[in-house]
């Protein structure tokens, strides 16, 4: 028996704000979380690229020190919002603890920034400090550490899941979550993302030509989603955390109910591991309204990938359009919302749900910003122009990474979910 899945918390430390109120207020203000990348005195003075999407807030983690030593700066933002999360819930200690919650939890890299140090020590100063590499160091950098450090600090003992595909890990992450109650192997789950701020990642893109350059001097004006003087992606950094509930249970205990997963989709585009593909992405789409049994015109917002790539913004807008071609009054908007923080990776999907889930309970649809001339190879969209007051009943996360990797989420109004 299938078993309905809704959203009763979540958390986001993004380029736009930490918690619910800075980041609906960067969205409506259309303020850029996009700033100037730091030097950090190794591989940034050899990037063309000098923009970055930067947390440069402070955050107030207070772990105890028993946690804090395994943990590397990408564990500190998924630890935080998955604090947030927990204690904004109302579960119980004893449903925490009794292996009927679980993790689906990811990053790109784990922590580049320990990673780093590590490989120093390996390569240019072994004889006298390699004694100093220990167990805790491979604890901090793993690719997996974000989802065992929450669940080691809040005692968690149910499934693990540790995705790590680029662009799709915190979407996959959410995905899986969302299959593991519905097909009753957990009763809740703790799904998102983290990365942190990785020159490495910039040094990546740029070496591909796929970061944006032309607007160093004046960073809140790129991304550019769709616009025709768009120029490349801009990295950034952050966490988010959701809590999944099977509904009944969630209904039962009286959890505000933010939002509820009703279809998702995750295939390859089974050929190039960098060039986005229109049929692979096209058929991820098309499987994720098949899996949630509604049909195109019943998705009234669609959060693009929109990484403000040459091609592949072309390629998802003709994906988009193949799918929700027709009236093109009565399209879903389609917002790219990477053109407020950058890039952040491992982190985008389930930014861009939290991001998506605020925008429903606020009945607005926030403009893609910088986008002033739309390129007229992406012209089919109803592309979101200026801040829109309306209801959106059911919106699509897409995201898509490297590898061939895609991913659409379906999400239906909180408000809905008793319909």
């Amino acid at each position: 028996m299938k078993r309905r899945v809704v959203i009763t918390g979540c958390s986001a430390i993004t380029p736009i704000g930490y918690g619910k109120n800075d980041i609906i207020d960067s969205l409506r203000q259309g303020k850029s979380g996009v700033g100037f990348l730091r030097d950090d005195g190794l591989l940034s003075k050899h990037i063309h690229s000098r923009v970055f999407g930067t947390v440069d807030y402070p955050i107030d983690y207070g772990f105890k020190r028993q946690y804090r030593k395994t943990m590397g700066p990408v564990a500190y933002y998924a630890c935080q919002v998955a604090k947030d999360v927990l204690e904004s819930s109302g579960l119980s200690q004893e449903f925490i603890t009794s292996g009927r919650l679980g993790v689906a939890f990811g990053s790109t890299h784990g922590s580049p920034t320990v990673q780093r140090e590590i490989y120093k020590t390996f390569f240019s100063d072994l004889e006298s400090k390699f004694s100093s590499i220990g167990a805790v160091d491979y604890l901090r950098s793993m690719v997996h550490t974000t989802a065992v450090n929450i669940s080691r600090m809040f005692g968690i003992t149910g499934r693990i899941i540790a995705s790590s595909t680029a662009c799709t890990t915190s979407s996959q992450s959410i995905g899986f979550g969302y299959e593991t109650i519905k097909y009753g192997m957990q009763d809740a789950m703790i799904c998102g993302g983290a990365d942190e701020y990785d020159t490495t990642t910039v040094a990546v893109f740029d070496n591909l030509l796929a970061c944006s350059v032309k607007y160093n001097q004046t960073p809140q004006c790129t991304p550019r989603p769709f616009d025709a003087g768009r120029d490349g992606l801009v990295v950034g950094e952050g966490g988010g955390a959701v809590l999944l509930e099977e509904y009944e249970s969630a209904k039962k205990r009286g959890a505000d109910i933010l939002g509820e997963v009703i279809g998702f989709a995750c295939n390859n585009n089974g050929g190039d591991l960098i060039l986005p593909n229109l049929d692979g992405i096209t058929a991820t789409l098309r499987l994720a309204l098949k899996d949630a049994e509604i049909l195109a015109k019943d998705v009234d917002f669609v959060s693009a990938h929109a990484t403000a790539t040459k091609m592949g913004d072309v390629i998802e807008a003709q994906a988009i359009d193949a799918v929700y071609g027709g009236d093109p009054l009565n399209r879903p908007l389609v917002t790219g919302l990477k053109s407020y923080m950058g890039h952040t990776m491992g982190t985008c999907g389930v930014i861009e749900t939290i991001l998506t889930l605020y925008m429903m309970e606020q009945s607005f649809i926030a403009p893609t910003l910088n986008l002033e001339n739309v390129d007229e190879r992406c012209s089919m969209l109803r592309h979101t122009r200026e801040l829109t007051e309306t209801e959106t009943k059911i919106a699509a996360i897409q995201n898509f990474a490297f590898g061939g990797v895609n991913t659409c989420l379906l999400v239906k109004n909180g408000r809905d979910a008793e319909l």
